[in-house]
């Protein structure tokens, strides 16, 4: 049996979350919510037979019996409104807002300690292809003392919530990175690049400490990239780690399937991956089926 999902967000995260649901065996979408009838990513699932709705949470809250698992593809704000309500009825939320709701999730790292929660956060684009390297290399070299992930993204690839959530992107990535790798002072810098043609996704990890073991580290960060090029197969090395002074530095590149948008946004695909992934993951262990009790309607909210 496949696991029902809905998404509530229509913009390009929404959307290339759809494109990965179709394709995957275990999933079934059978709700698509947004809150413009003519936006793109309504027509995209209208055009693939995806049942849709206009009216953002209202319509979700309205079909509640038609899913167990939602994709959040909204706002930070938005999510905030309408996941606790979400997950009152029963239903397991998988956060791809940068809000700070849920636990954080890396699937490669902890997301089989997660399949029981009620709230996934997916963290960010910049978390997702960051901290599976941060962590490698703190597992290498337990002394490091400061962590910095700077992350660059096309504008195509941005969108309105991506660009009016830039502080909580910032703090959800930081918590998170000191959560994976237990170093306290990070940075997290994301830019976001207008050149044509797009660029690609890339994002650079440095780590500071008196001594480095770079042999240690470099066996660490392959582990890492061989987990995550099972979900992403275009994340890839393109400057090898290296040590300079007390500083240790790697950067990647990702580059996406191009479901939605075209292979430079790879920001999109590290993200809904992993979300896809631990969606799969919770079909695999039997799934949950909510009661749907009555619950209070969520605030108003952008989808």
């Amino acid at each position: 049996m496949t696991l029902r999902t809905a998404i509530i967000g229509s913009g390009n995260i929404g959307c290339d979350v759809l494109c990965k649901v179709q394709r995957s065996a275990l999933l079934d979408c059978t709700l698509f919510a947004g809150r413009n009838a003519a936006s793109p990513g309504l027509a995209l699932a209208r055009a693939r037979g995806v049942p849709v709705t206009d009216r953002g949470a209202e319509g979700l809250f309205a079909a509640l019996d038609s899913f167990d698992v939602v994709f959040d593809a909204t706002s930070s704000a938005a999510h905030q409104a309408h996941a606790p309500a979400l997950e009152a009825a029963g239903k397991v939320v998988v956060n791809l807002t940068p809000a700070p709701n849920g636990a954080l999730c890396v699937p490669s790292l902890n997301g089989d300690e997660l399949l029981k929660a009620s709230n996934i956060n997916m963290i960010t684009c910049g978390g997702q292809a960051s901290i599976p390297i941060a962590q490698a290399m703190t597992e290498a070299n337990p002394d490091i003392n400061y962590l910095e992930v700077v992350s660059s993204i096309s504008a195509e690839s941005a969108g309105p919530a991506t660009r009016l959530n830039l502080n909580h992107y910032i703090e959800t990535t930081e918590s998170a990175l000191r959560q994976f790798t237990g170093c306290s002072n990070v940075k997290a810098i994301l830019n976001i690049n207008p050149a044509k043609p797009n660029v690609y996704m890339q994002t650079a990890i440095s780590a500071l400490a008196a001594r480095h073991d770079l042999a240690a580290a470099e066996a660490a960060i392959a582990k890492a990239v061989t987990r995550l090029r099972a979900a992403v197969p275009g994340y890839d090395v393109i400057v090898e780690p290296h040590v300079t002074g007390d500083r240790l530095f790697t950067m990647v590149r990702v580059t996406g399937a191009g479901d939605y948008l075209d292979p430079s946004a790879g920001n999109l695909d590290i993200i809904t991956a992993a979300a896809t992934k631990m969606a799969e993951a919770i079909a695999r262990a039997g799934g949950r089926r909510g009661a749907a009790p009555a619950v209070p309607q969520p605030m108003e909210s952008v989808a």
